[in-house]
């Protein structure tokens, strides 16, 4: 899959970056270091020209350079990635479509890009570069997700489903969920329609609440002792520890139930992980389990989405790189072809107002079919050699 411009090019490598994404995923970058990536990185984010994704399973810090000047870029923790330019807009187009999830398709990162950029916006403005980027890899996103039917699955049904690999189908089961957030919400909706029993629990009891009653579930108290019922497996998203009794813990940890903790970093606490053993699983496990690629047809419609709407971007930048060059060679031409009318008109004064206007239409057209050529060169020139060769060639 190819853009405008290859990562491989020489000419790519030697000009400067417009865009840069720094990268750690769940899959190569555990979780504590992730964070500590996310903090710095957010300690940065308070210009026009960065802006940081976060989720669960990633951290990615966007950079317009050009605008970023000389402060330096937080340090990448072992495992991410630095991407420029058309790898940076390819990676983030290909995340909005769903291609680099754990669940192919998944809408959930959409509704997080999505907030991401609102968030932006009401704080304060975006550089241009990464808002156009932005815009692009959202609506590719929308429309990529058109092509997917029925229910969208998400990270939580794969944890749902880890359960379901160890314990059977969840018809009948009793699965709890800590947090009534996006994903405990999405965890709970995926446990009801496999017709399981979910019981809610959340700090805020009336969220809690809300989640059940749509459900037909029931709730837990949070961080009360003794509370835990019998379950069979449990979906942890919560923003911060998971408080669990003394005695709920031991319970929990001499059963059989598998715990699933989509928090990061992890909610279970760490003593908790080590008595359940195997029956834990990480949002890092499933990023590294992550399901098998789609088949080839809707793999190459997908690329082929990306692809455009990348070169729709990349034919943006050049575009806006392009246009003082453009300006000037226009100008500079409109100058001339002012001055060699107003000299015919000052030799020609009996000439009929039909007659100005006919030769006014002609310059105009003559002008326009010179610099067509030219003008769509600079559009399409990926390096800016167009731009300088015409600065120097028209002395503009």
């Amino acid at each position: 899959m190819t853009l405008a411009v290859r990562a491989d090019d020489p000419v790519a490598r030697s000009t400067p970056a417009t865009v840069i994404a720094l990268v750690a995923h769940a899959r190569r970058v555990p979780s504590r270091r992730r964070e500590a990536f996310a903090a710095e990185a957010s300690a940065r984010a308070s210009s026009a020209d960065v802006i940081v994704v976060r989720t669960c399973l990633r951290v990615e810090l966007y950079v317009a350079p050009g605008a970023h000047g000389d402060d330096p870029l937080p340090e990448l923790p072992a495992g991410g990635e630095r991407l420029e330019d058309v790898d940076a807009a390819r990676h983030l187009i290909s995340v909005a479509c769903g291609l680099d999830g754990v669940v192919l398709g998944e809408d959930q990162i959409l509704h997080q890009l999505r907030e991401t950029i609102s968030a932006r916006h009401a704080e304060m403005p975006l550089d241009p570069v990464l808002d156009r980027l932005f815009q692009v890899a959202l609506h590719a996103g929308r429309r990529a997700h058109t092509w997917f039917s029925g229910s969208p699955r998400s990270l939580a049904d794969v944890a749902l489903d880890r359960i379901a690999r160890e314990k059977g189908a969840l018809e009948g089961r009793t699965i709890l969920v800590a947090g009534a957030g996006h994903i405990g919400r999405l965890a709970a909706l995926a446990a009801n329609r496999r017709g399981a029993r979910v019981v809610v629990t959340n700090r805020t009891e009336e969220r809690a609440r809300a989640l059940a009653d749509e459900l037909g579930g029931t709730t837990m108290p949070f961080g009360v002792d003794d509370a835990l019922p019998e379950i069979d497996g449990a979906v942890v998203a919560l923003s911060g520890p998971w408080r669990l009794g003394q005695r709920d813990a031991l319970r929990l940890a001499a059963g059989d139930a598998v715990v699933v903790d989509l928090s990061s970093p992890p909610s279970v606490p760490a003593g908790l992980q080590s008595h359940l053993g195997a029956r834990f699983e990480s949002v890092d496990d499933l990023a590294r389990s992550a399901e098998t690629e789609p088949d080839g047809r809707r793999r190459q419609r997908l690329d082929r989405l990306v692809s455009e709407a990348g070169r729709d971007y990349c034919q943006w930048l050049r575009s806006r790189d392009a246009v003082p060059a453009i300006q000037a060679l226009a100008g500079t031409a409109e100058g001339h072809r002012r001055e060699e009318i107003e000299r015919l008109l000052r030799r020609l004064p009996n000439l009929s107002a039909e007659d100005r206007q006919l030769i006014e239409q002609m310059s105009h057209r003559l002008v326009a079919g010179i610099l067509h050529a030219p003008t769509a060169e600079l559009n399409a020139d990926a390096s800016g050699d167009m731009a300088r060769a015409a600065r120097a060639l028209f002395r503009l």
